[in-house]
């Protein structure tokens, strides 16, 4: 999980406003730890729906932040943030650069309170070092020890007293899954927080303690407000690292540069002798005006080989504690995740796989979810319409309200709330595959065709973000290091079709296409992935020739059968956050669009209110376009209509198509259930006779052009301005092109 303190635009996601740094009066406790070691799940666990989504302020990087009632009425309140998954604090991506700002450059009053670091139990030697590097800032922390039943199911035995001694931290097991161990956890947090102690840092052996702690006292001592803002440990560990530090002064850095050689040269790294005109002892401390221009030899060299000594020390640390704590057995044995594996990551089995089971989702997602549409639709076409009529009147016998209401927000909205069961289950399918660790393997499988864009595997998860929705998807994009990678990523993802294209799609191939309806939906996401890498492929060679390769680090998960809990919880989050963007789109979009449509479009064609739709501004508006897609066999009003209203948001397509059916005739309008026939009457008549490419062109002019302006405007915010507008005129273009093509050939075909 598509940083700054202007107002992030929210996504059909659900993606909130900037957040606040804490809640009043609650103490700010930080989850951190590696992905995929269940961090956010124990978030889920301990949140529940107390829980809320946007941007740390001063921040474009999304987290989550919740409520955890820790159980006790007496306690103090807990704010609970889920931060970004790193596996280091020394960054390489905005997310882990968030997580390293929040722990160490916000101030004693800017930071967390309490730190709980989640350490996988099965691969606890690779989540060590983490820790190493989080107990450098001397908050207090608690370690929650997930995934001990896999850990017990692979035959390591993780002893929770003896890594507790070995880690100097209270440890606590836990099974978010199955809500075991929570209790425990509270228990120890409010005991942490009742008495706060600042958490001792790891042993990296007496060279380094000895040279760190110079450090740490000279700018603890001669740069007290250095010191104010940061621990001064890792302050001191930042700069023998060689990290960008802009708060170093002059003579820090010399200082620093001075003991790192010391220390690398005692270390007894390879071309390190100090010369005699250079002090060697680890505690010079020159100042910045006894040395404002001096620079031992060979400076980035020695940051480099002073890092590789503090990492080695870490190591040696995560080591001793491993040894420790953790009894392995004398051999490795395959687990059935192992086996699963060999089959749903092969690079011949892989991908097909994964194209079967997004097929099926869409198969399952739109021959579910018919009946009920149907249902909902004769409702809100029905009773809801009838009750709307007697509340406010007949819009056949005048009068701007009824005609507001039930011409517009009755029609449109009913139209958008048909289509909840099939959000729903789709969501649901999707919960499914994630919480079972199938999407992290379907991003291992995507990996060799993101490197034929010159992108990372990681790649592929903002654009399975982008398959709900490209807000958040360009957010997502914040995972990648490089800078020309997250660029390309930024300008491919509008081309994803998000959940809100779904609606237009499921409704046009049930209309058209009958029992193919799901394989036609299915072509639309095949279509859109074509489309990501030709696209991809196209701006790698004119735009982003130099974007350096990088090998994909991903951890893969254990499987495991989904919850019920989870689910819900998950699914409710998506379609709650979806029903409020939309329906907020939709209530504007059809109070416009109705407006519009009561304004005539000359004079001596009745009032306002009077007029039919065809003969209104907004038909006016939609006539003037119509002829621009003419070559692709759509050239009518209404269809052009809702690509106006569509490129403000798809959420408004089908509610638009409902209102300018429903309100066509100023003497009477058409049911807003029988969009249907309209529609076929529409394209037949638009196409000359060849309906179904005239259907797949709209649909795919619908799947090629700007998402919404909710993603126009995250687009900005990541790759800025110049390519965003670059991006537009190139999806207009590129949709426009499409869509003839695919109305010219299938007409000579049909």
């Amino acid at each position: 999980m598509l940083d700054s303190a202007r107002r992030t635009p929210k996504s059909c996601c659900g993606v909130g406003s900037s957040l606040t740094a804490s809640d009043a009066g609650a103490a700010r406790v930080a989850l951190v730890g590696n992905p995929n070691t269940g961090k956010s799940t124990l978030f889920n666990a301990l949140t529940g729906a107390r829980q809320r989504v946007g941007n740390w302020p001063g921040k474009t990087v999304e987290v989550a932040w919740g409520s955890w009632r820790t159980g006790d009425a007496v306690a103090t309140p807990v704010a609970l943030v889920d931060l970004p998954g790193t596996y280091s604090l020394v960054p390489h991506s905005p997310d882990e650069a968030l997580t390293r700002d929040l722990l160490v450059d916000r101030g004693a009053e800017g930071r967390p309170h309490l730190i709980v670091v989640t350490l996988d139990a099965a691969n606890l030697a690779r989540n060590l070092y983490l820790l190493a590097q989080v107990k450098d800032t001397g908050i207090p922390l608690v370690v929650a020890l997930t995934m001990t039943d896999t850990a017990a199911a692979r035959g390591i035995d993780v002893d929770p007293r003896a890594l507790s001694e070995a880690v100097d931290a209270p440890v606590v097991p836990v099974l978010p899954r199955e809500r075991k161990g929570l209790d425990a956890l509270a228990a120890a947090v409010r005991e942490a927080l009742a008495d706060p102690r600042p958490c001792p840092a790891a042993d990296l052996g007496p060279a380094v303690e000895e040279t760190v702690r110079g450090l740490a006292d000279l700018i603890g001592s001669e740069e007290p407000e250095v010191a104010a803002l940061r621990p001064a440990r890792w302050a001191a560990m930042s700069l023998l690292s060689g990290d960008e530090a802009p708060w170093a002064t002059a003579g820090l850095r010399t200082a620093a540069a001075v003991r790192a050689r010391a220390l690398v040269t005692e270390h007894g790294m390879p071309g390190t002798e100090v010369p005699d005109s250079e002090p060697a002892a680890p505690c010079a401390q020159p100042s910045s005006s006894e040395h404002p221009h001096a620079e031992p030899p060979h400076e980035e060299a020695d940051f480099e080989d002073a890092e590789l000594v503090l990492a080695e020390g870490r190591y040696l640390w995560a080591r001793h504690v491993h040894a420790a704590s953790v009894h392995c057995p004398a051999g490795s044995r395959a687990t059935w995740t192992d086996r699963i594996d060999r089959v749903l990551t092969s690079r011949w089995t892989g991908l097909p796989l994964f194209l079967g089971v997004m097929w099926a989702v869409f198969q399952a997602t739109t021959t579910c979810a018919k009946p009920l549409q149907d249902g909902l639709q004769e409702f809100f076409s029905g009773p809801v319409t009838s009750l709307a009529v007697e509340l406010v009147g007949d819009p056949d016998h005048g009068g701007w309200l009824p005609g507001l209401v039930v011409n517009g927000l009755v029609s449109g909205v009913g139209q958008l709330l048909s289509f909840v069961p099939l959000m729903a289950i789709m969501y649901v399918l999707l919960a499914l595959l994630e919480d079972s660790g199938y999407f992290a393997r379907a991003a291992f499988v995507a990996d060799r065709l993101m490197r034929l864009l010159g992108l990372p595997g990681q790649a592929f998860l903002p654009l399975i973000v982008g398959f709900g929705c490209n807000v958040p998807a360009l957010s997502a994009s914040r995972v990648l290091s490089n800078r020309q990678h997250r660029l390309l990523l930024g300008m491919v993802i509008p081309f994803v079709t998000c959940s809100a294209r779904l609606t237009v799609y499921v409704l046009l191939a049930g209309v058209f296409f009958g029992s193919s309806a799901g394989t036609v939906v299915f072509l639309m996401y095949v279509l859109s992935i074509v489309l990501v890498v030709v696209m991809g492929l196209a701006l790698r060679r004119v735009l982003f020739r130099d974007s350096a390769r990088e090998p994909l680090i991903l951890e893969l998960p254990p499987y495991r059968m989904p919850t019920l809990r989870g689910v819900a919880l998950q699914t409710w989050q998506k379609l709650a956050g979806f029903l409020r963007t939309a329906g907020g789109i939709v209530v504007i979009t059809v109070t416009a669009v109705w407006l519009l449509s009561s304004v005539p479009a000359g004079s001596g064609r009745g009032g306002f209110g009077g007029v039919s739709v065809a003969q209104s501004l907004f038909g006016a508006v939609a006539r003037f376009i119509a002829p621009v897609f003419s070559w692709a066999g759509f050239g009518e009003w209404h269809a052009s209509a809702t690509l106006v209203t569509g490129f403000v948001a798809k959420e408004a397509v089908i509610s638009t198509m409902a209102q300018t059916y429903q309100t066509q005739d100023a003497d009477g309008g058409a049911q807003a259930g029988a969009l249907g026939p309209q529609l076929r009457a529409t394209f037949e008549q638009a196409s000359g006779g060849h309906t179904v490419p005239a259907v797949l062109a709209f649909m795919v002019f619908l799947l090629a052009y700007t998402p919404c302006m909710t993603t126009i405007a995250a687009q900005r915010t990541e790759i800025g301005g110049r390519l965003t507008a670059v991006s537009m005129g190139l999806q207009l273009a590129v949709a426009w092109a499409l869509a003839v093509l695919v109305f010219q050939v299938g007409s000579l075909i049909a």
